[in-house]
């Protein structure tokens, strides 16, 4: 039977705590949504163990990496000292839903972040902080069957559509250079296949 969960600093201290996941590799729309940018500042919202983060370090930009779980990042940022890239990447322990930066970014991507607040109030909130010429890059869930590999039944709010972010992107602020939904198979831990239903948008900041 599935639980209901609250997204909130507890819980995600306890699944990393829990988790035995090794260290994933980069989401896949990463270097087609970073393609062609000149790398500068990029943040990446809800950074988990680093595989976004790190990558972004590795092609030359400069990281700031937020998430709200200390046991994630401790293993986020022996990921980056591995490979000698300590000094590329600040890694900062917050709640998105409140934590403010100092400044705008050239690069704002989230990857499967699960926020507790509305995932399309945080995309908007998140998107206030791409400086601009800059861009941002919304990969997401699309929750076809209600179940996501964390074991969960999720809320409906963390279940969107391109429809749903680009229409909080309408108007003369952005200009959406990609928005798909998109299925693909991983392999589980246990060695079974499964079915990923993402969400992607990429949008450049005119204003």
């Amino acid at each position: 039977m599935t639980e209901q969960h609250d997204f909130d600093r507890d819980y995600w201290e306890r699944h990393w705590q829990q988790a035995q996941h090794g260290l994933p590799a980069p989401h896949p729309y990463l270097a087609d949504g970073t393609a062609g940018l000149t790398p500068g500042t990029a943040l990446d919202a809800g950074c988990g163990t680093g595989a976004e983060a790190v990558w972004l370090a590795e092609h030359g930009w400069r990281v700031t990496a937020v998430d709200i779980a200390s046991a994630a990042l401790a293993v986020a940022a022996e990921r980056a000292a591995a490979g000698g890239l300590a000094e590329r990447v600040r890694w900062v322990e917050a709640d998105l839903t409140t934590w403010e930066p100092e400044a705008r970014f050239d690069l704002v991507t989230t990857h499967y972040a699960h926020p507790a607040m509305s995932h399309l109030a945080f995309y908007d909130r998140i998107s206030g902080w791409v400086a601009p010429g800059g861009t941002l890059l919304i990969v997401g869930h699309l929750h076809a069957a209600g179940v996501t590999g964390h074991g969960h039944h999720p809320p409906a709010e963390a279940s969107v559509t391109v429809a749903d972010i680009t229409a909080g992107l309408a108007g003369d602020t952005w200009e959406i250079t990609t928005a798909r939904e998109h299925e693909r198979t991983v392999t589980g831990p246990a060695g079974h296949g499964k079915t990923l239903h993402d969400v992607v948008v990429c949008a450049t900041r005119r204003r």
